[in-house]
């Protein structure tokens, strides 16, 4: 057998459990909000800048524009999103927050950072390990971003 090849020799393997059970954290406090994991990643770009084309939000998530627009529906239909045709350009759909996906911002802000803070106080990471981390893994990305 090759070293190469052995499961806990990959840091692809660590990368995709971390962030499957990430996600999982996330799933109960996302469910008392009524959103999914990829919709609170939409909101979460809306949050920081509202009124944005449906290209714009699948760039900054790393995703397809056929990837981002059901997901688009879905939220539109619950009510947390409109889509309007853009002004200059009529092909472009811009995505908007509605009050309700301006106030769910406070609810998530009440919710997540404490419950992850919660569920992530038994790891041995301190702060700035996170910060470096986070750094390492946009490095990390941007690598390989480029080669794609």
């Amino acid at each position: 057998m090759h070293a190469e090849l052995q499961i806990d020799n990959q840091i692809c393997f660590r990368l995709y459990t971390s962030a499957r059970l990430i996600t999982q954290a996330y799933t109960p406090m996302l469910t008392q909000m009524g959103i999914t994991y990829p919709q609170y990643l939409v909101l979460m770009v809306l949050w920081e800048k509202d009124g944005q084309p449906v290209n714009d939000i699948a760039h900054r998530l790393f995703l397809e524009t056929n990837t981002v627009t059901p997901l688009l529906q879905r939220m539109e239909k619950s009510g947390i999103v409109v889509r309007q045709k853009g002004k200059a350009d009529k092909r472009q759909q811009i995505v908007s927050l509605t009050d309700k996906g301006k106030t769910m911002e406070e609810q998530a802000y009440k919710l997540i950072p404490h419950g992850m803070g919660e569920r992530l106080a038994t790891c041995p990471l301190k702060m700035e390990d996170y910060t470096s981390l986070a750094q390492q893994l946009d490095a990390m990305i941007a690598s390989l971003k480029t080669k794609t």
